[in-house]
């Protein structure tokens, strides 16, 4: 099965804790600290292998975490980072974030690398908070929870050249006839429901990368039919060639095929239309076919080039394709480009709040909400008084305590910062 766009969720390894740790030497009655940091938890990487051509794998798996740093031990001794972990993606894949839709990542060039979501920095051990106030503290931190998001994989195929045009005009009988792809062929319409690929050898030993791709019908900019399926895969092609069946073998008029699809390929991207193109009039081993191909050529002018071939037969092959390695020599291929919209800059977690912090009530709760707090939260370890004061401290240095009276909190009110609930007290 053909996958081409999937939503999976991904978490970095959090890091590993921070020890309360000391010195117990022999004739050392009063070590000083000696916990360790933790280490960093893995990254979640993406990475291109050029032997998938499908998200199929995803449909199975959509879930995917990076191990965690392990914990500071004692005797100063940090915690070992963690490995990163290496997700393979087929070569053409746009990573979006989920909400926002942003771009993170456009996997191209094989083997190349893209961090996806940051693992978590380890919590540091009670040797970096000594002090000559304090220098035996017993104060450490949990790790940093790593980043985890929700993103969009969209699969947009690297071909040369994509082979388009109305459903059952022979392209994948074109596609068997030059290249060594085996694609489905039937004489119904969308016997191609998933894009197909081969490799096209010229005589004169140049090569190209030629795909099948299904079916247009009227409406395909909108979705109708495989329209968005398909239309995704014609953006990254540098050559499109039109074949047409110029036989009219199912009563349709060659030319107003030919601009149908134009026009569905226009109104889908703009940039589309402007896709150097060639036209394949197909079919002319079948009667009436001669004399289409002249109303077509008046039609359609001198600008478009029209080579008659039969796939059937394999008439007219040959000289089709040196036209299509000469187009693809003058038009060589150029920096990939997405909407400009999405591609300001990259994404790897969500946006901060412009405020620091937000407070508002919930019966009688006092809920307190921020990036920062959440993760001090999270990293604070509160089983160890000297952590609970420090924690208090960031609290007033950052205002909330200011900002909690002035919302009218009292003595003994209940106060949730993330998951965790704390009793108000001057």
């Amino acid at each position: 099965m053909f996958v081409d766009h999937v939503k999976v969720k991904v978490r970095a390894g959090d890091g590993g804790n921070g020890m309360v740790a000391f010195r117990r030497e022999a004739f050392v009655p009063n070590g000083g600290p000696a916990g360790g940091d933790g280490g960093r938890g893995g990254d979640i990487l993406f990475e291109v292998d050029e032997g998938l051509s499908t998200l199929m794998s995803f449909r199975y798996q959509k879930h995917f975490k990076a191990p965690r740093g392990e914990n500071g031990r004692s005797k100063g001794q940090h915690g070992k980072g963690a490995e990163p972990l290496v997700i393979q993606v087929p070569p053409g894949t746009i990573v979006r974030h989920g909400e926002s839709k942003e771009l993170i990542a456009d996997m191209t060039r094989p083997g190349q690398q893209e961090r996806i979501a940051k693992g978590g920095r380890g919590g540091r051990g009670n040797i970096r908070f000594a002090t000559p106030k304090n220098p035996a503290p017993y104060v450490a931190e949990n790790g940093e929870p790593g980043e985890e998001l929700w993103v969009e994989l969209e699969l947009k195929l690297l071909a040369d050249v994509g082979l388009v045009g109305y459903p059952s005009v022979g392209k994948s009988t074109l596609l068997a006839s030059v290249t060594a792809a085996r694609p489905k062929i039937g004489a119904y319409h969308f016997t191609t429901i998933d894009p197909n690929l081969g490799v096209v050898g010229v005589e004169d030993g140049r090569s190209f990368v030629m795909a099948d791709l299904p079916g247009l019908i009227e409406g395909a900019h909108q979705g109708h039919g495989l329209g968005h399926q398909f239309l995704r895969h014609v953006e990254r092609t540098r050559v499109l060639v039109h074949v047409v069946d110029m036989s009219g073998s199912e009563g349709r008029d060659p030319y107003a095929d030919w601009e149908q699809i134009n026009e569905e390929m226009r109104r889908y991207k703009e940039s589309l239309a402007q896709r150097p193109q060639i036209v394949a009039a197909n079919k002319m081993d079948l009667p009436d076919a001669q004399s289409n191909l002249e109303v077509f050529k008046k039609l359609v002018g001198p600008e478009i080039p029209v080579y008659p071939i039969s796939s059937a037969t394999r008439k007219g092959l040959r000289e089709l394709l040196f036209a299509v390695a000469d187009l693809l020599d003058a038009n060589p291929p150029e920096p990939i480009q997405d909407d400009p919209e999405t591609t300001q800059r990259k994404v790897y977690r969500s946006q901060a709040p412009a405020a620091p912090f937000v407070i508002h009530r919930e019966n009688d709760v006092f809920i307190v909400e921020g990036e920062r707090l959440e993760k001090l939260v999270q990293m604070t370890n509160f089983q160890f008084d000297d952590a609970i004061e420090r924690f208090s401290y960031t609290l007033k240095q950052m205002g909330v305590e200011e900002a909690l009276r002035k919302k009218g909190i009292q003595e003994g009110d209940t106060v949730r910062i993330g998951k965790m609930e704390f009793d108000f007290t001057e």
